[in-house]
């Protein structure tokens, strides 16, 4: 039922549209299709992961080493202190253990940058893959 049209010189009102206005719900659908047609193609993007075939490990905790970096900048091997040629005999011997151990490596606030950095690339050098940094903490004001 449509509105019927009003006649000039002749009172009265217009009858109420009883038909639903399609407009918006139509504005809506092509908003929602055209974010539907944005969204999918990302959603298809296939990231390539490599899974570990066999059988899974054991709960054998890995033995931990603990390289410690002081305020001087002095390094220690599990609290021992070592120079630059030591330590990197000693990532060698651990890199060549099945299974590498976990070397975690705690340096000290006040310690150089370029000490700590030397250390990094030395146990990636060597191929030392287990390797975390403990005390972050301590570098958040």
């Amino acid at each position: 039922m449509g509105l019927k049209a009003r006649k000039f010189g002749k009172g009265g009102d217009a009858e109420v549209m009883m038909d639903i206005n399609t407009t918006p719900l139509i504005d809506v659908m092509l908003v929602l299709l055209v974010m539907l047609i944005i969204t999918i193609p990302i959603q298809l993007h296939a990231v390539n992961l490599e899974m570990p075939v066999g059988t899974p490990p054991s709960n054998i905790e890995p033995e931990k080493l603990q390289i410690d970096i002081d305020e001087k900048s002095t390094v220690y091997w599990q609290g021992l202190p070592v120079d630059a040629a030591e330590l990197e005999q000693k990532m060698k011997e651990v890199a060549a253990r099945t299974p590498q151990p976990v070397v975690a490596i705690r340096p000290n606030k006040d310690a150089s940058y370029a000490v700590f950095a030397n250390v990094l690339s030395s146990s990636k050098r060597n191929g030392l893959e287990k390797m975390t940094v403990l005390g972050a903490e301590q570098f958040v004001q």
